[in-house]
Parts: C-alpha cells; sequence; structure tokens
C-alpha cells in the first residue's frame, strides 16, 4: 500500500507496529479505548474488533484484500466502529474473544475477527476470511454486509443482544472458573497427562498429533519432570524412561528439520508437515526462550552435546539478531519478506514479500556460492535438491526452492566422501559462513521491536540457565542487562507495578499476571547464577505485589489482569490451559515454592497450595493441557533438593562445585551460594540452618539438603556428584539419533 496515497488513521499515534501496519488503511480505526466505544453507544453502532499481530502472515494477506481496499473499507466505516488491537500487546483481550469465537466456530486463530455490541459483548467472529468466496468461506464483504443488515432490522437486532449476553454469560463461567471443591490434586492428574502424551506421541518423527506441529516447550518440561519424579516410584520405571525417550526424540527430530534454522540459528513458529521440515517461518522471542532451556535440560540429561549446541546457537541468534542496545529483547521476526534483492526491485517493480524468502535456496544458487566441491558436501548433508527438496508447500512459494534440514549425519558425510569427520565439519562450517553471509544481503524479515516484559523475563531465564550450564559468561551479561532495562523502563517503583510494553521511549499497559510471574522466575534464575541477593529481594516484592494484584483470596488461582487493568473488559479472566507461553499461575506455583524453600515463607507456599486446589474440573479431567502446572504439582509433592555451597565465589574450587551442581537435571533443584557478610546475614534472617553452613578445613563446601535436613559436607567435585547421582534421571534408556 502507498502510504502517501491515504491519509493516516487514529492507529499513526500508536507504538505497537501491529497497529502502526495499519496506520495507512482507509479503514476508520480506533485503538481499543474510550473514545471508540463512546462513538459506538452514541451512533448505536456495532464494533469490528480485529485482532492480529505483526508477524502473522494471515493478519497481512487480510489487509491487502481486504483492509487495503477503499470500497471494503467504506462499507466497514459506514456500518461499524472499526477496532484494531494488538494480540501481544492486549493477551487480555486476546484470550477474551478468541475464547468466544471457539465457542461459536469450534476454533480460531489470527487475524481474530469478531463483531461486538457496543457494550463489547461478542455475538459472532471468525479468522480469516478472503476478498471473495472461496474456500468454503464466506467474502468478507458480504458477511459485513450480512451483519449490517441484520443489526438495523429491529426484530434480528433483539436477537443479536440476546445471543451476545448469552454467550458472555458462558465465556464468564468458563474463563472465570470457581475452585473445584478444595481437593488437593494427586498423582493421579500426573498418570492422565502422561498418558495423553503417550498416546498422542509421533514416535517416528517426535512431536504430539497431527501437522501443523508446534515446539510446545511446555510439554518438554513435564516429561522431563515426570520421567526424574517417576524413576523413584516403584513399577513406574518403563514410564519414567519412555517420558524422557519422547521429551528427548522430539527435541532431536526438531533440531533435524527446517524448522530449526542451520545457519543463522533458532527456531522458527511451527512446522507445517510431520517431518519439521517446512516451517511457518516467523520467529518468536518466547518459543526461542523456552527452547533454549529445553535443550540445556536434554543436555543435563543425557550429556549429548548436539544439545548444548542447539541451545548455544539459539542463544547466539538471540543476541545478535533480536537484543536491544540497551539490553531488552525484541519480540520477534516476521515470516514474510521481499524476494528480491532491493537493488532488483527497482528493475523490476516486484515488491511483493513471500514467505521464508530470506531462508530458502535453489540449488544453484548455493553451488555458484560454495563451487562445487563444498556444495556436494554440504547438499549431502543438508538434503538440498536440484529440483527443490520441499513436498509439501501449502501456498505454493517454495516451488524449485530447498530447505536446508539434517538428511545425513556427520559420521555418514564422512563415510560418504571417505574422509575424516573433523575435515567435513571445518567444510561444513566454512559453507554455512559464506552462505550466511550471503543471506544477510537479503531484504530481511519485519523486526518487531517492541519489548514486552513477560516474554523478556522467559529470555532472561534462557540467558541465566545457559550461563550456569555452558558457563560462558556473555550470557549472563545479557540477563543482567535485560534485567535492568526493565527496571529502568518498565517498573514504577513508587507503586511497585510492572508496565507489559516498551517501545520508541514509551512504556505502556498495566502488566499482566503473566508479566510478574515470568520476571519473577527470570529474578530467581539470576540469583542462582551470580548469588546477588538483590534479585531475590525485588523477585519477593514482585511476588507480594502479583499476590495483592492478581491473587482469588476466594477461590485460589491468578487473575491474567487487576482490578484497575482496564474498565473496559467485559470480565477479568484466568487463564484455563497453558498456550505456547504457560499460564501465568503456572508459572507463579513454581515461583512461590521456590521462593518459600529460600526465604522460609510460608504464606507463599499456602498461596501455591491453594492455586493447586483450585484448579477446576476441566483441567482435572484434562491435565495435559495444563503440562507446566503439573510440573508444579511434582514439585510440591515431591521433595525438592537445595545444594548449598560455601567459600569464596571466585575460588576455583569453588566454581568447580557450582559446575557440579548445575550440570545435574534434577525437579525442584535450587543452588544457593553462601559467603561471608552481607549475603550470609541475609539469609540466615530466614533459614536457621544458614549458621551450620562452614567450610571444611578451609575448603569450599557443598551440602545437600532435603527439607531442611542436610547431609554431610563434601569438598570434592566427585563427592558432590555421587550424593545428586541419586537423584538424576535414568538415560539408559534413550534411543540415540545422531545427528
Amino acid at each position: 500500500m502507498n502510504n502517501d496515497s491515504v491519509n493516516p488513521n487514529r492507529l499513526m499515534h500508536e507504538k505497537s507496529p501491529y497497529l502502526l501496519q495499519h496506520a495507512y488503511n482507509p479503514v476508520d480505526w480506533y485503538p481499543w479505548g474510550n473514545e471508540a466505544f463512546a462513538k459506538a453507544k452514541k451512533e448505536n453502532k456495532p464494533i469490528i474488533l480485529s485482532i492480529g499481530y505483526s508477524t502473522c502472515h494471515w493478519c497481512h494477506v487480510m489487509e491487502n484484500e481486504s483492509f487495503a481496499d477503499p470500497n471494503v473499507a467504506e462499507l466497514m466505516n459506514k456500518h461499524f466502529i472499526c477496532i484494531k488491537v494488538d494480540r501481544e500487546e492486549r493477551p487480555d483481550l486476546d484470550k477474551i474473544y478468541i475464547t468466544a469465537v471457539t465457542s461459536l466456530t469450534g476454533s480460531a486463530g489470527w487475524p481474530l475477527n469478531v463483531f461486538l455490541t457496543p457494550d463489547r459483548k461478542p455475538f459472532f467472529g471468525g479468522t480469516y476470511f478472503p476478498p471473495q468466496p472461496r474456500f468454503g468461506l464466506v467474502a468478507w464483504p458480504d458477511l459485513v454486509n450480512l451483519i449490517a443488515e441484520a443489526w438495523n432490522d429491529p426484530e434480528k437486532n433483539q436477537k443479536i443482544i440476546v445471543s451476545a449476553d448469552s454467550i458472555t454469560h458462558t465465556l464468564e463461567s468458563h474463563l472465570t472458573r470457581q475452585s473445584a471443591g478444595g481437593v488437593s490434586p494427586d498423582a493421579e492428574l500426573l498418570e492422565t497427562a502422561y498418558q495423553h502424551f503417550a498416546l498422542s506421541f509421533d514416535k517416528n518423527r517426535g512431536g504430539f498429533g497431527p501437522p501443523p506441529k508446534f515446539p510446545s516447550p511446555a510439554n518438554q518440561n513435564f516429561l522431563f519432570s515426570y520421567g526424574c519424579y517417576a524413576k523413584n516410584i516403584p513399577d513406574k520405571e518403563k514410564q519414567s524412561a519412555r517420558a524422557l525417550d519422547m521429551a528427548v526424540f522430539t527435541l532431536r527430530t526438531m533440531a533435524q528439520g527446517g524448522f530449526y534454522d542451520h545457519l543463522g540459528g533458532g527456531f522458527h513458529r511451527y512446522s507445517t508437515d510431520d517431518r519439521w521440515h517446512v516451517p511457518h517461518f516467523e520467529k518468536m522471542l518466547y518459543d526461542n526462550a523456552q527452547l533454549i532451556v529445553n535443550y540445556l535440560e536434554a543436555y543435563q540429561i543425557t550429556r549429548d552435546d548436539m544439545f548444548a549446541k542447539i541451545a548455544q546457537e539459539t542463544a547466539e541468534y538471540i543476541l545478535r539478531d533480536m537484543t536491544h542496545p540497551d539490553g531488552g529483547f525484541y519480540s520477534a521476526e516476521d515470516a514474510d519478506s521481499l524476494s528480491q534483492a532491493i537493488d532488483e526491485i527497482a528493475d523490476t517493480g516486484n515488491s511483493k514479500k513471500v514467505e521464508g524468502a530470506y531462508y530458502v535456496w535453489s540449488f544453484r544458487e548455493t553451488a555458484d556460492i560454495l563451487g562445487p566441491d563444498a556444495n556436494e558436501v554440504f547438499t549431502f548433508r543438508y538434503g538440498l535438491r536440484p529440483g527443490g527438496n520441499i513436498r509439501h508447500d501449502p501456498h505454493g512459494d517454495f516451488t524449485g526452492k530447498n530447505i536446508l534440514f539434517i538428511a545425513h549425519s556427520i559420521e555418514e558425510t564422512a563415510k560418504a566422501f571417505k574422509t575424516s569427520e573433523k575435515k567435513i565439519e571445518r567444510s561444513l562450517k566454512d559453507a554455512k559462513t559464506k552462505l550466511l553471509n550471503r543471506r544477510r544481503r537479503r531484504p530481511r524479515p519485519h523486526l518487531d521491536d517492541k519489548i514486552i516484559t513477560s516474554w523478556n523475563g522467559l529470555m532472561i531465564s534462557a540467558m541465566a540457565r545457559a550461563y550456569q550450564i555452558l558457563g560462558r559468561k556473555k550470557y549472563l551479561v545479557a540477563a543482567r542487562n535485560a534485567v535492568e532495562f526493565i527496571r529502568k523502563n518498565l517498573y514504577n517503583p513508587n507503586t511497585g507495578q510492572l508496565y507489559r510494553r516498551w517501545r520508541d521511549g514509551e512504556a505502556k499497559i498495566p502488566g499482566t499476571a503473566g508479566d510478574y510471574s515470568f520476571l519473577i522466575q527470570a529474578l530467581i534464575d539470576l540469583y542462582e547464577s551470580d548469588f546477588d541477593f538483590g534479585w531475590i529481594d525485588w523477585a519477593v516484592t514482585l511476588a507480594q505485589k502479583q499476590l495483592e494484584l492478581f491473587f482469588d483470596n476466594q477461590n485460589g488461582g491468578f487473575f491474567m489482569t487487576h482490578t484497575e487493568h482496564d474498565q473496559n473488559l467485559i470480565l477479568r479472566v484466568k487463564e484455563d490451559a497453558d498456550t505456547p507461553i504457560p499460564a501465568a499461575g503456572s508459572v507463579a506455583v513454581m515461583n512461590l515454592l521456590r521462593l518459600a524453600r529460600l526465604m522460609d515463607r510460608g504464606d507463599f507456599a499456602d498461596a501455591a497450595q491453594k492455586t493447586l486446589m483450585a484448579l477446576d474440573s476441566g483441567t482435572r479431567n484434562y491435565p495435559f493441557l495444563m503440562p507446566q502446572m503439573m510440573v508444579a504439582l511434582i514439585i510440591k509433592i515431591s521433595s525438592p533438593v537445595q545444594v548449598v555451597i560455601t567459600g569464596a565465589l571466585n575460588d576455583q574450587k569453588t566454581g568447580l562445585l557450582l559446575d557440579t551442581a548445575r550440570s545435574f537435571f534434577i525437579n525442584g533443584k535450587t543452588v544457593m551460594f553462601v559467603g561471608d557478610g552481607d549475603t550470609r546475614n541475609k539469609l540466615a534472617e530466614h533459614l536457621s540452618y544458614i549458621d551450620s553452613v562452614k567450610t571444611v578445613e578451609g575448603l569450599p563446601a557443598a551440602y545437600v539438603c532435603t527439607n531442611h535436613s542436610c547431609k554431610q559436607p563434601v569438598t570434592a567435585p566427585e563427592d558432590l556428584e555421587q550424593l545428586l547421582g541419586a537423584y538424576r534421571m535414568n538415560s539408559g534408556f534413550l534411543r540415540i539419533h545422531q545427528i
């Protein structure tokens, strides 16, 4: 769309990249707010609420086909008040209205287009609508006309009002569910969740269920935790090994496919096929943050360097391409980009964006860049074909193109070319560097550079964990810088409250429960990285504020928003499932349990227990919908290990003990450091046993504790390894699939 041809609408004054993408539409868009609702009531017009995000492929398609069309815009402007919402800024609105559309149609996605009464109650909706009837879908202009006619017909209007009231009542009962009766959750929920994953597991390709396949990091979190939990239960050894195998195999196959960016690192949004080969090419911060942790934990469990490599490459991608100069992390990269270089567009006039254009390769292109010998090795390793290697091409964008995937292992490649594995690795490294340099000359996909508190919390945790397990100081620096960015730009020290989004100097939108949950988790992970007690102090302050603002004291659980968040919300909702991002309540329970152990806070433990007891009947019947809450349940019913290390933090022997403690995956494990002076005194204020934590004959020492009872201290890393080995998952049943 030529921006010079249309006057901007009200979205021009917003900071959201998604809203700004629509600022030059001829549609008279309003942002969500009082002005739009006052006009709707004054003129008695229904509302079109269109929700999406800036890297959404079908959002772009519908904009180009309909919202940029002056004739369609005239129709919308005449009969409706039109509102645009960025779902990433307002997950609360997205949750309400996507639930409404799902209840009406059986499914929903983005763009989400919902028709509301002037008082914001939904009565109809859907996702993508084409400009003319196709795919069995009604055309958007036809739908707009039909609903306008119905609204202006008195008899049909009354039916719409009754329907909207009914839908809203259903939403209220579904999204503000009460406690299931104060019954403590038990291990049967864990067995039900495990059986679901065992039955839906794709044993040939990894993942769960048919395509499209999403990475679903919380599923892996549960399977790792369940495997660790079940291995110590009689008659559960096979389930333990099976859970571990499903998670590890899924992570291996994801890293083999085109779903992973083999040149630049990082994971795309989802796979359109069952082989993890053809992705939807978005890259989301929250996916990559959680997957870094998944791969780090797989490395802890298997000791397979491949998992560490994938985690490291993904972290490097984030530092290189997704980090603000002042430390925060950007939100996403688009799937679509220009299919020709900028200098070629001037000659051809073709400025169309195509999905995956930045990432796919023709056979001739790689041959020209690499030369025949190197290209032959590269082609064998990554499965390139002269006519393209893409069998599943949903939109016809990839004809004759190749998406890199691991077709053969390094060992197989070395055998095929009768040379050493080291020579193959050097050849491939050189080839990848050349192709990456060439790729950087292509037009990049759009970067959504807004900074979201909760997503940053996830990546701070990932960077902190990467430092702990991989030992690279730059990851710790990145985590600290991002926390300081949030403290400076997204936190009000006077009120103790967080903002959700920062962009271009503006902090906006009150923080949701998820913003608090993921930042608190990040601060605890950061404490376990550098043992700066200031991180715990802030985590406790935020946890107390989260309980004050979001906790349901009567029934347990956490609302997404606090009472003063937005007076235009038709209801306050509780998240009823883990989505690609775990529910705020699931993570809050884990945080409260961790802080309760670190600070001996019985009130935090009580709030965690009350939230677990508030699980509704739907969750109890389908616990696999909340895998992260099941992880929290495992930690609650287990006896988590605390490893307390004392000595000088800069002593090499202390470092070796810390490295050993961090090398194990153990459910709910906490690593603490007790030095001298202020840090020791602060811990001793909360934990009575800290006074007895001392060095042994002048040597740094490690104490392994459960339930405030500690074993005899050890000073040698191998002795600490032996103590922790009793808690470690058994990896003896693993299927090894070398890549």
